[in-house]
């Protein structure tokens, strides 16, 4: 798979490793699941759709086996060039992987969406789970498991991404899945994705908390300029009216987010916030791609 090159040495000839990708709509808990698995915030998480734009590597290793899961975006019908190319990049991440998790929103139901996007997996290695069960009686978590039988997909796992609830049978049964292999990252590595990517996909998770309607989609960040404890990044909006929305006013909103994510960052971290506007920026393909989406 691209990106992660095999350690020199395998631990035994038993251990196993291999990628597993987390596919799904927006918003059925991809991004926190894997979080759970991880036991460690490795992606951002908000009930935004398109709050994850990358595939993000998260790496679970013990004594037997390395998982190394990749988190896509949520797909759904593109709307901008943004969209289809985070299609694109989330069947990109399926196709290089040993398993495919289908991620069912277990509230709101197997609708046409889910079925959509099942129809391009491979049923003999794609696992169904059905996500958020916490608070939903046991007659209804069966029926969406029924619901979704008719894929006839190898298994079928009803968890709760936000209370660990199943968690644990479904990295066991995933790991079992996995072929003989290497070490593709070092035991110690629990993702691959650079600190400056973290930084500027924080400052992206507390603006998507805290604007509204079509603000969030709007907003792109990247870090311009990393000389530690000094760090700047760069907010981009598509209109001068999101940049005020942006700011707030006497700029609360700017100072309310470098707060948040400072919260999250070493002691002594400088963390400067710049605002700007490039018109339409979803809708220009090269943009997107330098970018790095």
């Amino acid at each position: 798979m691209s990106g992660a090159e095999p350690m020199p040495a395998e631990p035994d000839q038993t251990f196993r490793s291999g990628f597993v990708a987390i596919l799904g709509r927006p918003n059925v808990g991809k991004s926190t699941l894997l979080n759970q698995i991880l036991d460690e915030k490795v992606t951002i998480v908000s009930n935004k759709a398109q709050t994850t734009r990358h595939q993000i590597r998260g790496v679970l290793t013990t004594t037997e086996h390395q998982l190394v899961f990749v988190d896509t975006p949520g797909i759904s019908k593109a709307r901008t060039e943004l969209g289809v190319k985070l299609n694109e990049t989330a069947r990109d991440a399926y196709g290089d992987c040993d398993v495919a998790c289908l991620v069912i929103d277990g509230r709101s139901g197997f609708g046409r969406g889910d079925a959509f996007l099942a129809e391009s997996l491979d049923p003999a290695r794609s696992i169904v789970i059905v996500n958020k069960i916490d608070g939903l009686p046991k007659e209804k978590v069966l029926a969406q498991l029924a619901a979704t039988a008719p894929l006839d997909f190898s298994a079928y796992f009803p968890v709760s991404a936000w209370t660990g609830r199943g968690v644990k049978e479904l990295v066991a049964n995933l790991a079992s899945r996995l072929p003989l292999g290497p070490l593709w990252y070092p035991s110690d590595v629990v993702t691959d994705v650079p600190e400056a990517f973290v930084v500027a996909e924080l400052v992206r998770e507390q603006l998507l908390h805290a604007t509204k309607e079509e603000v969030p989609h709007s907003i792109a960040t990247r870090v311009v300029e990393w000389e530690w404890p000094r760090i700047k990044v760069e907010i981009l909006v598509e209109r001068e009216s999101q940049k005020g929305i942006v700011i707030g006013k006497s700029g609360s909103m700017l100072k309310t987010v470098g707060s948040n994510v400072r919260k999250q960052l070493p002691s002594g971290v400088y963390l400067e916030l710049l605002v700007q506007v490039e018109k339409n920026w979803q809708h220009d393909r090269s943009l997107i791609e330098r970018l790095g989406y």
